[in-house]
């Protein structure tokens, strides 16, 4: 297993994850090309991408395409958004030779949306496709990688679900797989959730605590979290998004023994959001040929917000996995 070699370990500090440098700069540093823009949606909404990939790729098309490992899609979680501790996990695997693309999920970071609004997931999961569609067109060739964390770990599912062969690899990284029984809310609200997000589908009652205090280890990093400029809700899901996170935990459950990707699940065994067992259930379930589970124990949701050496772990084993998968793609389509 490879060193990590992740910003979050060497450049980040509690104010900004680019250390002292500006953005521009940090991107320069580590010879980055970063693209931001946005697209229309079905819905007609404004949703922020990004991509990442070396600066030094050859200008051609098909050169470049040669020289690339891959194209990894990242999904980020509740609360998060694809910038700031998200983007240094993308500019890590920019530098391994990937292109990255990631996109700010409605109601998060940039994106069109109620603040943690999401009464359906599907809305989310077709922006998803709609971007990493595009970004693969314009890239037909490359082995392609599906990255998710919490949340953005259920979303990823989902999408496999629906492109059922047109992924090489799913990571799952402390994914939504089910919801912790220390974190749903406390009966009778969990039955009263229906009416609630009927009635007022927008109104916060679900948890008491911010997300990131049970997330990150590492008291710099909440710290940092916490500054994220594009942070539009620190926590407590709307009673509709909430319902909604019930119901889609509930359909991984019927639906993973679908699953035949490659498949790298990562979890925390202290994880007091996203269940444990659960992803345990879905690696269990599925039917992938080749799938991997790693739980740590003692480490918490957020697997960046550990410390340095849990962190070069984790994140080692993340880009070892999709490197070699990778490259095991692209023999084979040679083949």
């Amino acid at each position: 297993m490879k060193m990590s070699h992740h910003p979050i370990n060497y450049q980040a500090n509690e104010n900004s994850p680019y250390g002292d440098l500006t953005r521009e700069e940090f991107y320069k540093q580590h010879q980055i090309f970063h693209r931001e823009s946005f697209m229309l949606n079905r819905e007609n909404m404004k949703v922020f991408t990004q991509t990442w990939l070396p600066a030094d790729y050859s200008s051609s098309r098909n050169d470049h395409q040669q020289q690339l490992k891959g194209l990894v899609a990242m999904v980020h979680g509740y609360t998060s958004d694809s910038s700031w501790l998200s983007e240094l996990t993308a500019v890590a695997m920019a530098k391994l030779g990937f292109l990255v693309c990631a996109l700010d999920l409605q109601g998060h970071g940039q994106s069109d949306g109620f603040p943690g609004h999401i009464p359906n997931i599907q809305h989310i999961v077709n922006d998803c496709i709609q971007f990493f569609d595009s970004v693969k067109s314009q890239n037909p060739n490359l082995p392609s990688f599906l990255y998710g964390e919490s949340l953005g770990g259920a979303i990823s599912i989902l999408i496999s679900l629906q492109q059922k062969y047109e992924w090489d690899g799913l990571v799952l990284n402390g994914s939504m797989c089910g919801i912790s029984a220390k974190f749903k809310p406390i009966w009778p609200l969990e039955k009263l959730l229906p009416v609630a997000a009927l009635l007022a589908p927008t109104w916060k009652l679900v948890v008491t605590k911010p997300l990131a205090s049970k997330s990150y280890k590492e008291e710099w990093k909440r710290r940092l979290v916490a500054k994220n400029p594009n942070r539009r809700t620190s926590g407590k899901p709307p009673a509709a998004t909430a319902l909604e996170f019930l119901r889609v935990c509930k359909y991984i459950r019927l639906q993973c023994n679908e699953l035949e990707v490659p498949l790298l699940i990562l979890h925390g065994g202290d994880d007091v959001v996203c269940d444990v067992e659960a992803a345990r259930f879905v690696y269990e379930s599925a039917a992938s040929k080749e799938k991997t589970l790693k739980i740590f124990p003692g480490m918490r949701h957020m697997l960046i917000g550990e410390s340095k050496e849990n962190v070069e772990v984790v994140f080692g084993n993340v880009f070892s996995w999709i490197e070699e998968r990778a490259t095991k793609t692209k023999l084979s389509n040679k083949n």
